[in-house]
């Protein structure tokens, strides 16, 4: 999985988490995707699903905190949006909990976690960028 500068949102905290979403989930993939054994394949899925359940975390509290600081006006829908993010990871946890390594399950879900971050960045997000930066310039005009 590549990170594109495409995706930026222009602000260097966020392009930072998001370049490093894309690095765990294409690393996760290959795994995923690779010929290795399937106790190796286990170890990293677990490894990444730990990330992914933390850092996601860290990310949209970070995320959440900017649009908080510059009043973005959509925050309550974006808020929900990462909840329900959050809520689809953690499902996925438990039922890899209980269910252990199905492959098949483990790449639907992959392809599942792709679609969401590069249509999250790549569209919602940018609104984000937009939104901070254009109050950041109108701050600088005012000096």
């Amino acid at each position: 999985m590549i990170w594109r500068d495409e995706y930026k949102i222009g602000v260097k905290l966020v392009d930072e988490q998001h370049q490093e979403l894309f690095k765990r989930l294409g690393d996760f993939i290959q795994t995923v995707r690779s010929d290795k054994e399937e106790s190796e394949k286990k170890k990293e899925v677990e490894k990444t699903l730990n990330f992914m359940g933390e850092y996601v975390a860290t990310h949209f509290d970070a995320e959440e905190a900017l649009q908080k600081k510059y009043n973005y006006p959509d925050f309550k829908n974006h808020h929900q949006i990462h909840e329900d993010f959050k809520a689809e990871v953690a499902e996925f946890q438990q039922e890899y909990r209980e269910n252990k390594f199905d492959e098949d399950f483990v790449m639907e879900f992959s392809g599942r976690l792709l679609t969401w971050l590069i249509n999250h960045v790549a569209s919602t997000d940018q609104d984000i960028g937009e939104h901070i930066n254009s109050v950041l310039e109108k701050e600088e005009e005012t000096k």
